[in-house]
């Protein structure tokens, strides 16, 4: 069965899809609008990070250009902040908001955030689980063989764990952003609230997508009959 074609996946699908694309339209907005606005201080994305990561004594970080629209990211084992074209030069409180919220992330890694370990050690088994595990369960519904369904599931399960795993990643770096931006007087206190209203609309994208990987998960128990015993 195709999932194109199959009423069961997007009755579970579409939810997780629509949010997904509010999630989307909320960052892009929010985003597009306080780029408009410049920082009283002046500062670049780059600029903004560097002083926040100098500020809590995490020297051992470098800050790299990326290329791609929001691609920014930390990568822990690289020890490497990573800030895209709009981010990087950009003396936006938008491109600050984003850029201390990835300095959040190093800071997590300096602090031994627990969290961050956790998702960090569960990204080889996610990304094979995500890549494989639809291959493995429709395979295993067509020549029947609940071996290979079980194994597709708990695949796909790695995959919702790291997207549920992600989102106290995600709050709590952008929390430590919101405190820092402030304190270290990378941002007023007027200024705050607009920086910080791109990552909450972030935020929801994480939760979308643990959502859709939830009703995911959902389909997968629901058609082979792990749960509710039935596969019709």
């Amino acid at each position: 069965m195709f999932l194109g074609f199959d009423p069961l996946y997007w009755m579970l699908a579409l939810p997780g899809l629509l949010l997904s694309m509010l999630a989307l339209f909320y960052v892009k907005s929010a985003f597009s609008q306080y780029s408009r606005v410049r920082s009283q201080r002046g500062l670049t994305g780059a600029e903004a990070a560097a002083a926040m990561l100098q500020r809590a004594g995490v020297n051992d970080v470098r800050i790299e250009r990326v290329g791609g629209f929001l691609s920014d990211h930390y990568d822990p084992t690289a020890k490497t902040l990573r800030l895209s074209p709009d981010v990087y030069g950009s003396e936006s409180l938008a491109a600050i908001g984003v850029a201390c919220h990835e300095a959040g992330h190093a800071l997590q890694h300096a602090d031994n955030y627990a969290w961050l370990g956790l998702r960090t050690s569960l990204v080889p088994l996610a990304s094979f689980g995500s890549n494989f595990s639809y291959i493995l369960f429709f395979i295993g519904l067509f020549l029947k063989s609940m071996f290979m369904v079980k194994v597709g599931v708990l695949l796909f399960a790695a995959a919702v764990l790291f997207t549920i795993v992600t989102l106290p990643v995600e709050w709590n770096a952008s929390a430590r952003a919101k405190v820092a931006m402030v304190n270290g007087g990378i941002v007023t206190h007027e200024e705050r609230d607009a920086a910080a209203s791109v990552l909450n609309a972030a935020f929801l994208t994480y939760v979308a997508g643990a959502v859709s990987a939830i009703l995911t998960l959902l389909y997968f128990l629901l058609r082979s009959g792990l749960l509710g015993g039935r596969r019709d």
